[in-house]
């Protein structure tokens, strides 16, 4: 907080709902200086799911200045909520970030005619149960012999562990260590399908035309749900099954979800964003900070 105090910046920008984009605005808050979220409006209505994300956001945006949502639906979200803040929709820096990475991967070659599934799952509350059904899933699916699963290990050592006892020796299952983002990205493109409670990979996987099954019970994302690339299903064992059967058989089912979609934004979200801050800046009178004379 000290710099805030002692060389205070026109407007400080956070992103996202980590801890770290809470702390970062209540700074902002707690010295006067105005806040910017990048990614605001993002919504399941349940404090529960995601915790405790789902609060971190709010809160930015009930204090944020400057709201600059991805979508209309977030737009409407912040709005709904009556915001004081000026809110703009941008689209996602995530896709400008994607579109990046996949025009300097290589031309995209199938070496095998086996079909294959990419399974990544961290989050807290898949923990416990939801992890064991998950685990339960893919076990079924490496049964039937169908496709080749990749399950990429979370950093958290408690999940990964389970997950090395569980399928450490199933023959058609790869247990793959966490990737940096290019890695994960050209793994995601070469798959048939993903099974994933990430959101990030919400976003991702519509605009590379892979089907998602997303492993939550409720998504802040719901627009790739629209666009039909993605599927809710939860951690329910069966569920999960049934659906990833009936996509890894079932030709017309598959091509309805693989289409190339870009709900979250068309790559100009950074320059955009940019635009909207100079704009914003020049048009804000300055104010006394709090503590400025202190």
């Amino acid at each position: 907080m000290a710099p805030l105090l002692h060389e205070p910046p026109d407007l400080l920008i956070v992103q996202g709902d980590t801890s770290s984009a809470l702390g970062g605005a209540l700074a902002g808050f707690a010295t006067g200086t105005k806040v910017a979220h990048v990614e605001a409006g993002l919504r399941t209505h349940d404090l529960r799911l995601p915790w405790p994300e789902e609060g971190y956001r709010m809160r930015i945006d009930a204090g944020a200045a400057l709201l600059l949502a991805p979508t209309e639906l977030a737009s409407a979200n912040l709005s709904d909520e009556g915001v004081p803040g000026a809110i703009h929709v941008t689209g996602n820096t995530a896709i400008d970030a994607l579109l990046g990475v996949v025009a300097g991967l290589p031309p995209l070659r199938h070496v095998s005619e086996s079909r294959r599934v990419l399974v990544t799952c961290h989050r807290r509350e898949s923990w416990g149960a939801g992890l064991t059904s998950v685990i339960a899933a893919v076990l079924q699916l490496a049964g039937d012999g169908v496709a080749a699963i990749d399950v990429v290990l979370p950093p958290n050592d408690h999940v990964a562990s389970s997950m090395r006892q569980a399928l450490g020796t199933v023959a058609n299952v790869a247990l793959l260590e966490p990737f940096s983002h290019r890695a994960l990205v050209e793994r995601m493109r070469g798959a048939d399908l993903v099974l994933s409670d990430s959101g990030g990979m919400q976003e991702e996987a519509p605009a590379l035309g892979v089907p998602l099954l997303i492993l939550r019970d409720k998504t802040e994302r719901p627009e790739g749900i629209a666009s039909g690339n993605m599927r809710l299903v939860g951690t329910d064992t069966a569920a999960i099954v049934a659906e990833a059967r009936r996509l890894l058989t079932d030709p017309l089912a598959y091509a309805a979800m693989s289409r190339p979609a870009f709900p979250y934004g068309d790559g100009r979200a950074a320059p955009r964003i940019a635009a909207i801050i100079e704009q914003w800046l020049a048009a804000s009178d300055p104010v006394p900070r709090l503590f400025e004379n202190r």
